[in-house]
């Protein structure tokens, strides 16, 4: 359990969520790339109006200084005591915990040399120490990290993942894992000196997954690996590759999930002789990770062997999980390729070498490196990416049968950054950020239905340094934290009191507030027999102006649970009803975690009243 289980984040947003018996967590965290395991990018915080956005500054109050070179997302840490700290990681393998005000250095650590590219075949940074996005579990504040390092000067080569205490940055027991020595898949082993680790970490299931792929250029016989490690015995190691030379993970997201299952995007291989061997491709790997070979786990286009000859990788861009209401089917996956294309799959059965369920052609250049977005509003559903032609471009997918891909908007932006999305809801005012790296280095903001200007980057205040591709921003609490080479961004809004960001820990889709109509989202489960979802309804509020309730509904070890946030009310405690009935008379903190326990299908009507009166807030009802 993640917290206090009363705590949970009073915002005007119903999550649909599917925690892998995991609870949320009170305060606000981005835990790790693109705040959520689906890799959707997107922060929920009511501060993010338009008119907010435009006049958003830098604040220059916020230090923010580190040494090293970042290729890294930042991470946002609270509940512990030293009050809100952001994370961040660089290529030097330091570690810093700054103060999230201030900008000021908590703590820091450094977790063993770098390897210079001058001791590699090949390669494009130097040196080369922790490049992918940390990830942290917040029931043990432990931040779990790979970091390349020798111990004389390049000669022995060493992925080392480690766990930290996040409050202090002590190496906790049992840890770092030697992936050299502890990674083994058929009759492979792991060689640190040909694998590089570009792709965000994840947490699934009390295990951290990371993946592999190789240094620009293509030098050695690496493969395509995902490595996952018991966070609670690190002795207990399992691993998948791709059986080809190639086949590497290079999306900046890395392993992506729906909560259950994990999704990563394979690169071109070699020496095939013409039998598909595990690159090109989209792989669904179970908890382990273990991987069953069936057509359901794997999907690769029918010309995976051109793509392989003309070094033209399917996994471009890092997989992403989507979901569609309404669509047939509705529970997708994406990859971006080099080839310029967008293909949707079916995440529940991939299907083998086959025709995908649908693709189209997205972008005049090719599409590398970088993780894509994925968004809803009351006009449908989105992805949008930043390609390497110096343009930020969104499709929207089509909920029919089958799905269909269509041009939504497209605006000329230098770099190559990845995007991130904010929304004050769920489903209003969502915009699309982007950062200008190693290109005008600014932050840009888009609205998410036309693309219309919304931030244009602001004056020579605004203006960042040490950039570089792939990276993507954070928000929480009212701003942006982006990472660059020997510094954190700080950038703020014009508002005194931000809503906080939720914290997403699984898939969390928004439905709209209580004037509009609410969709229901599948809760992403296992192939191939899908369980109920959780829909939530809101209904008239009965004592106008007074007490607004959300909720959102989630199942642990498929047991019912729901998550109670309301404001407005005035007394000591309140009650809470559900279903007409009083299940408990609690503080007026804002936050209840009401435990039903039931499974399957099920309904609940919720109202918080102050306690002993009929002064209650609009109902809200969650469906099973």
């Amino acid at each position: 359990m993640l917290g206090n289980p009363k705590r949970s984040k009073s915002v005007s947003v119903f999550f649909i969520a599917l925690l892998s018996g995991v609870e949320a967590n009170a305060q606000v965290n981005v835990t790790q790339e693109h705040n959520n395991p689906s890799r959707d990018g997107v922060y929920i915080d009511a501060a993010f109006t338009p008119s907010a956005a435009a006049n958003l500054t830098r604040d220059l109050n916020f230090s923010g200084t580190i040494s090293g070179n970042v290729y890294a997302q930042p991470l946002y840490i609270e509940g512990g005591p030293n009050g809100p700290v952001v994370i961040a990681v660089t290529e030097s393998n330091n570690v810093y915990a700054l103060n999230a005000t201030t900008g000021t250095v908590i703590w820091q650590r450094n977790v063993g040399a770098p390897v210079p590219l001058s001791r590699l075949g090949c390669g494009n940074i130097d040196p080369v120490g922790i490049t992918s996005t940390p990830v942290v579990d917040l029931a043990s504040r432990a931040l779990f990290l790979d970091a390349f390092t020798t111990p004389d000067g390049g000669i022995t080569k060493k992925h080392l993942i480690f766990s930290l205490n996040v409050d202090t940055g002590a190496i906790n027991p049992g840890w770092p894992v030697d992936v050299n020595t502890a990674a083994h898949y058929n009759s492979m082993t792991f060689d640190s000196a040909v694998q590089e680790d570009r792709g965000a970490l994840t947490l699934v299931g009390g295990r951290v997954y990371v993946a592999y792929s190789a240094y620009v250029g293509d030098c050695g016989n690496y493969h395509g690996w995902v490595v996952g490690v018991d966070i609670n015995n690190p002795s207990n190691v399992a691993a998948w590759a791709t059986t080809a030379i190639g086949g590497g993970i290079w999306g900046h997201g890395g392993v992506a999930s729906d909560g259950t299952n994990m999704f990563v995007v394979t690169g071109n291989t070699f020496n095939t002789g013409g039998n598909w061997m595990g690159g090109e491709a989209i792989i669904r790997l179970q908890a382990g990770p273990t991987w069953t070979g069936l057509p359901t786990d794997y999907w690769a286009p029918t010309n995976w062997l051109s793509l392989d000859n003309s070094d033209t990788d399917l996994g471009g861009v890092s997989g992403t999980v989507i979901d569609v209401p309404g669509a047939t089917p509705s529970q997708l996956v994406l990859a971006l390729g080099k080839d310029r294309n967008a293909y949707l799959l079916n995440r529940n059965n991939l299907g083998g070498i086959t025709a995908p369920v649908v693709q189209a052609s997205v972008s005049g250049t090719t599409l590398r490196g970088t993780s894509a977005v994925t968004y809803h509003t009351s006009q449908g559903t989105y992805f949008a990416f930043h390609d390497d032609g110096n343009a930020v471009t969104a499709y929207k997918i089509t909920a029919t049968n089958p799905p269909g891909i269509v041009s939504a908007w497209s605006m000329g932006q230098s770099g190559r950054g990845s995007p991130w999305v904010t929304t004050t809801d769920g489903t209003n005012n969502t915009i699309v950020w982007v950062a200008g790296v190693q290109g005008d280095q600014r932050l840009h903001g888009y609205n998410g239905d036309t693309g219309a200007v919304v931030y244009t980057g602001g004056g020579a205040n605004e203006l960042m340094t040490g950039t570089r591709q792939w990276n993507t921003g954070i928000v929480a609490r009212g701003r942006i934290y982006f990472a660059a080479d020997n510094k954190i961004y700080a950038f703020r809004l014009p508002t005194a009191t931000p809503t906080p960001t939720p914290t997403a820990t699984a898939i969390a889709t928004a439905t709209p507030t209580a004037t509009a109509t609410p969709t229901s989202t599948p809760t992403p489960t296992p192939a191939p027999s899908p369980t109920p979802t959780a829909t939530v309804t809101p209904t008239a509020t009965p004592t106008p102006g007074q007490i607004t309730l959300t909720a959102r509904g989630y199942k642990v070890q498929g047991r019912h649970r729901v998550d109670l946030a309301w404001s407005g009310a005035t007394s000591s405690n309140v009650d809470i009803y559900r279903n007409g009935v009083v299940v408990a008379t609690t503080g007026n903190d804002g936050f209840y975690t009401d435990s039903p326990g039931g499974r399957g299908h099920a309904t609940y009507t919720y109202k918080v009243c102050q306690a002993g009166t009929q002064t209650c807030s609009n109902q809200v009802t969650v469906t099973f």
